[in-house]
């Protein structure tokens, strides 16, 4: 099947862009222009991929369409003359002269990808899900061009691991372990094997280009970015340190036009592994889950809160009926330490919760109104709290009633009390509690980010505030003490809870 490829015109924009904005050779100082000595790469990797290239193999799906779906040819496209023998030639037969909707009932359609062996003995092959996605039979072809039928133990759509099993009977299949993909640096060698376009065996070598790497395709990204040529068809195979240990397993790549152009992403083995295992062992992930809302820690909001600079994971609501909706956790907390390990950013915590065993109990370190706390949490399941979360309308707390205050304008918004005129005015909820914003104007720092009217102030540094005097008398406060912004929890009418850091200049 072919891999995924994120879409690239804005991206190629972009890097067209950037590349205009660097200097000229000629306007650098000399000794900038002089490269450092760099090491040789490596002579051969013959060795190395000649023990490897057993544990590949190629995916082949098909599913049977029915008539009038699938993408057909543009009018006036002609399908390419190929040489004799070309491996393209059934994907273009396919595409050209087997169209949906023609021949008048279901058809078969046929896909390719990478994949791996892991388990010599249970015959345990990793891929892509993306790769055997909604497919009818799985075929796994080995390097020896001997074929097995796969059944599929589970897949993992939040990560895009599937977990094949075949029967190896009296054959002997060739395996290959995880490496540690922690150990990676930028400008490590790495060696990608896999079935781009249909071409089994296909070798191909680079470096680590970056770590880390958030493309927006799932809520755990934190893929390796290599220059490893990847194309269509190496979705769901390994990229191998010069261990021959596997450190990831090729995903996406950043195309315009299909075809490598030197950005290709692996999920790293750190956080296969543990997919993989629950896969193999249930058949299905069983993630830990916190149950609450995150937000970045931006400089404003660490600034508002008196950090000495952003860092971890910001708390804009606590699920009901979650792990920590006794109070253990609350809104406003910044998580900085989940279970020993260090938060850096908010994209840190879903991934480190989500690798903890479900009911373990772990140390969360939080900054709490400035001061740093250490909490006992015992972790709930993710795909059990998932409805729970969809459903949650955020803060619990009951609505009071406010007397009646004078309107007030402040950081470019103008407040009022919330009561039953101004709920009904906004249709805001009503367990929802705070101030309500009527105005918002235009280019103020409020505008910029988003707040209108109808949001709901519930609390300013970390106080909460029902009254707009209550409001104006905490703006003066933190301006009082050389504040630069002021942080709001903010209510939206259904009663998400969102954090925002003003500025009060």
């Amino acid at each position: 099947m072919m891999p995924s490829t994120i879409p690239s015109l804005a991206r190629a924009a972009v890097l067209a862009a950037a590349c205009a904005l660097m200097p000229m050779a000629g306007a650098l100082p000399a000794a900038a222009q002089t490269p450092a000595p760099a090491g040789n790469g490596p002579a051969s990797v013959a060795d190395l991929a000649e023990g490897l290239l057993g544990a590949v193999v190629n995916i082949s799906t098909s599913q049977n369409v029915q008539p009038g779906s699938g993408p057909r040819p543009g009018p006036g496209v002609r399908p390419p003359q190929l040489p004799e023998g070309s491996p393209f030639q059934d994907f273009f037969d396919e595409f050209f002269n087997q169209r949906p909707g023609e021949g008048g009932g279901p058809r078969k359609v046929q896909s390719l990808g990478s994949g791996f062996v892991i388990d010599a003995e249970q015959g345990i092959v990793i891929t892509n899900n993306h790769v055997i996605a909604d497919a009818d039979e799985i075929e796994v072809n080995f390097s020896d061009g001997s074929k097995l039928k796969a059944e599929l133990l589970g897949k993992d759509t939040k990560t895009d691991i599937a977990v094949l099993k075949v029967d190896p009977g009296a054959r002997k299949l060739t395996a290959v372990t995880f490496g540690d993909s922690d150990a990676m640096r930028i400008g490590d060698w790495v060696m990608a094997i896999g079935n781009p376009f249909g071409l089994g065996g296909t070798v191909t070598v680079g470096i680590v280009s970056a770590r880390d790497r958030d493309i927006n395709s799932g809520p755990y990204d934190d893929f390796i970015q290599t220059d490893a040529a990847i194309n269509r068809g190496n979705s769901g195979g390994p990229l191998f340190n010069m261990k021959g240990e596997v450190i990831g397993i090729n995903t996406a790549i950043i195309s315009p036009s299909g075809g490598s152009i030197g950005i290709g992403f692996a999920i790293p083995a750190q956080l296969a592994v543990g997919v993989i295992d629950q896969l193999r062992e249930f058949g299905e992930t069983r993630r830990g889950w916190l149950g609450v809302r995150i937000q970045p820690v931006t400089d404003e909001v660490a600034e508002s809160l008196g950090m000495d600079r952003a860092t971890g994971a910001l708390v804009a609501g606590v699920i009901e009926g979650g792990p920590v909706a006794d109070g253990t956790i609350q809104p406003g907390d910044v998580i900085i330490s989940f279970d020993g390990r260090e938060v850096r950013n908010m994209r840190d915590l879903p991934r480190i919760v989500a690798e903890a065993p479900v009911g373990k109990e772990v140390d969360v370190v939080v900054i709490r109104k400035g001061q740093r706390q250490t909490v006992k949490v015992t972790l709930g399941r993710l795909e059990d709290g998932e409805e729970l979360a969809g459903d949650d309308t955020g803060d619990d707390t009951p609505a009071e009633e406010n007397g009646d205050v004078a309107t007030a304008s402040v950081l470019g918004m103008t407040i009022a009390p919330l009561n039953e005129e101004t709920r009904a005015q906004f249709s805001i909820g009503a367990d929802v509690t705070g101030v309500v914003i009527t105005k918002v104007d235009e280019g103020s720092a409020a505008a910029e980010k988003g707040i209108a009217a109808g949001d709901v102030i519930a609390e300013i540094a970390q106080e909460s505030v029902t009254s707009p005097k209550q409001v104006l008398d905490r703006i003066t406060a933190l301006r009082a003490q050389g504040r630069k912004n002021a942080l709001l929890m903010l209510s939206s009418k259904g009663g998400e809870l969102r954090f925002e850091a003003l500025r009060m200049n």
